[in-house]
């Protein structure tokens, strides 16, 4: 189905949702089941496509070892496949299993240290959450509060 106007009749495509039609001088190309759709209809969900997970990616942890590995199939035995070619290669290693998260040095907090939240002491090298970031907060050994007259 072409579109455009009695002008410029190659301006433009026709919405290929059924029950669409709609003239659009900006249409979409699905990826999946390669129909053009207008704006209200590109997404997979709102046309219903056939062929939505052809390129998805999934991510499947390994039990044994907690690793976590990449695949692109899309049903079950993909990933059985996926897992099986992990455990054979030799990278599958119940000991190397996942550590738990850092947490704040400060007694009784149990902040997760992450990138973002993590401050290093300056006086004694202790890692601490940002709450717990000034040396008065977390009881630093090496802190002595000046004390005035």
């Amino acid at each position: 189905m072409g579109g455009g106007t009695e002008a410029f009749p190659d301006l433009g495509r026709h919405c290929q949702h059924s029950e669409c039609k709609q003239l659009d001088f900006l249409p979409f190309n699905c990826n999946g089941c390669r129909k053009v759709f207008c704006l209200e209809h590109r997404s997979y969900k709102s046309h219903e496509c056939p062929k939505s997970d052809h390129k998805s990616r999934k991510v499947v942890v390994c039990e044994t070892c907690s690793a976590s590995i990449e695949t692109t199939g899309c049903n079950e035995d993909a990933e059985k496949v996926v897992l099986l070619k992990h455990e054979k290669s030799g990278d599958c290693d119940p000991r190397k299993k996942k550590k738990k998260k850092p947490t704040c040095a400060v007694k009784r907090c149990k902040e997760i240290l992450t990138f973002s939240n993590t401050c290093t002491c300056k006086t004694c090298q202790l890692k601490v959450c940002l709450k717990h970031r000034f040396p008065a907060d977390h009881a630093c050994k090496k802190y002595h509060p000046l004390q005035y007259m």
